[in-house]
């Protein structure tokens, strides 16, 4: 099956050689919300190792509040979220879930949320795992 998506240009393309995400979920953290310009981030984790991906990627690397860095991917083009890359878990890659293609997005379930004590106080829905900051 795999997972793939796109930018809203169409400029970068992905794929993802998985039968399912690591972790379907929210991140609420203030970063998330200005990356998204939203409450939250959808984000989809997976292998970073299984993730291909083609086009104009331009990266920001930016400081979590642990003190490690995190590189945010964009389209160079439209600047599209395209990802979020956490040096202190490099062996995964949080897709933006709003990236996917249109049916994958709606077969998503998210059940996890992580950074929970910057959730904005109008975010009404509670999923099955919050988590206040980063699991361990």
């Amino acid at each position: 099956m795999g997972l793939s998506g796109h930018c809203l240009c169409k400029a970068v393309t992905y794929t993802v050689d998985v039968e399912a995400p690591i972790i379907t979920g929210y991140d609420h953290c203030d970063d998330c919300q200005r990356q998204s310009g939203s409450s939250y981030s959808l984000v989809v984790v997976v292998p970073k190792a299984k993730l291909s991906i083609n086009g104009p990627v331009k990266k920001y690397a930016g400081k979590a509040d642990s003190g490690n860095t995190v590189h945010r991917w964009f389209c160079e083009t439209c600047g599209s979220p395209i990802a979020h890359e956490p040096e202190a878990a490099p062996e995964i890659i949080a897709l933006k879930g709003g990236s996917l293609e249109t049916e994958q997005k709606k077969a998503l379930k998210p059940d996890t949320e992580i950074w929970c004590a910057s959730k904005l106080p109008f975010v009404q829905e509670k999923l099955a795992k919050p988590f206040d900051h980063m699991p361990q």
